[in-house]
């Protein structure tokens, strides 16, 4: 008989997106993430913005703008690109755990105030081997998560562009290994918007930018038929940022996003409460659908107010830039102890040529004990006409 490890997988799914949490039993007992399905949704695939804390809302647009904020590929200079990315995952436990991403845009027409965007990303979780009862191994399943999405942006004015982004999303933990468990296949939107400006500070005109991000706002998913239902990873970004000519050669950016998961608190059982009315808000929770839940999110924590701040995650990044060749980047990340724990400075560097672009970044924790640390990202570019260039 098959024994496939439920709970390890889902403990290792956790440790994905949240860090270690040591504390008196009192703290133990507020402990509590926001719950979602498909949780590498909200991993950052590319190097450039994992290396500023995870930030990308109102950055300069880039290649791989598709999952900060689509809409900023109406701002791109170069007719189209291509890029793609590898993230080894939480490499201090495993070594098969990865995300490889890849994202492009074209801008077509002459007009040059719209663009189509794409991406595709694939998160292994490895091979787990399965077990009969003796422990003697039987075979290996591979579950994975992945994700497909179009966009459309356009610029509403010489400051401001919109975009939409559909996404099909399939998450499959081990259906062939069990009957009883399926994989899971949603859809989900987002809405996003980009604005940049420029301002004087002093003598220097610098470039001052703004964005959001509205994502996953979609589906719910279910890994056996119907019976439980959970909520995609939605999501609310709203970023700044501030760009400064030092010279004619050297600029530095700042940057911050706010994040806030758009997802209801999952109900926990009140002092004095009765059973049937709590199996009756578990059972509202589970019946409710994912617009609803949206809603809910600003309002449902436990905690009241206080705690529904502690749900902003905060990113600060920054970037140096020489010619507009090589990059040097910081960030720092920060997330509740009591939702999460992932705290995180990060850097990299970057170096960009005609026709390609290449970046790295690293991450540490300042959590001990984060699965997390020591994460390493790779991205490469491709500018399309300036590979077209070479043939001309």
């Amino acid at each position: 008989m098959k024994i496939f490890s439920k709970s390890s997988l889902m403990l290792l799914i956790i440790s994905m997106m949240t860090a270690s949490v040591y504390a008196e039993d009192d703290k133990y007992q507020q402990f509590s993430p926001i719950h979602t399905a498909i949780p590498s949704l909200s991993i950052a695939p590319d190097a450039r913005g994992g290396s500023m804390g995870d930030n990308g809302a109102a950055t300069l647009p880039d290649i791989n703008s598709q999952f900060w904020n689509a809409s900023k590929y109406a701002f791109m200079e170069s007719k189209a690109g291509v890029a793609i990315s590898y993230t080894p995952w939480l490499r201090k436990l495993v070594r098969d755990v990865y995300m490889a991403h890849a994202a492009g845009y074209y801008k077509p027409g002459q007009n040059d105030r719209s663009a189509i965007g794409a991406s595709l990303r694939y998160f292994s979780l490895g091979a787990i081997p399965l077990t009969d009862y003796v422990g003697k191994e039987l075979m290996n399943i591979n579950p994975y998560e992945m994700a497909f999405d179009l966009s459309y942006g356009m610029k509403l004015s010489d400051a401001y562009s919109l975009a939409v982004s559909l996404r099909y999303i399939r998450s499959d933990l081990g259906a062939d290994a069990e009957q009883d468990m399926q994989a899971a296949n949603a859809v989900a939107v987002d809405v996003s918007g980009y604005m940049e400006k420029y301002v004087y500070l002093g003598e220097s005109e610098s470039l001052w930018s703004l964005g959001y991000n509205i994502s996953n706002i979609g589906s719910k998913v279910s890994f056996n038929g119907g019976a439980k239902q959970f909520f995609l990873p939605a999501n609310l970004k709203i970023g700044t940022g501030l760009l400064y000519p030092i010279d004619e050669y050297n600029q530095f950016g700042v940057y911050l996003d706010l994040n806030k998961y758009l997802v209801p608190t999952v109900p926990q059982k009140k002092e004095g409460e009765s059973d049937e009315a709590y199996s009756q808000r578990q059972k509202d929770y589970n019946d409710m659908n994912s617009l609803s839940g949206v809603f809910k999110s600003f309002s449902d924590a436990p905690g009241g107010f206080n705690e529904e701040l502690q749900e902003i995650n905060v990113s600060l990044g920054a970037e140096y830039s020489y010619n507009n060749q090589f990059f040097v980047r910081g960030g720092y990340y920060y997330e509740n102890a009591m939702k999460g724990n992932r705290q995180y400075f990060s850097m990299g560097a970057g170096f960009k040529m005609n026709v390609f672009q290449l970046d790295a970044a690293y991450l540490i924790s300042t959590v001990q004990n984060n699965p997390l640390d020591q994460t390493l990202r790779f991205s490469l570019s491709f500018d399309m006409d300036g590979l077209k260039s070479l043939f001309e």
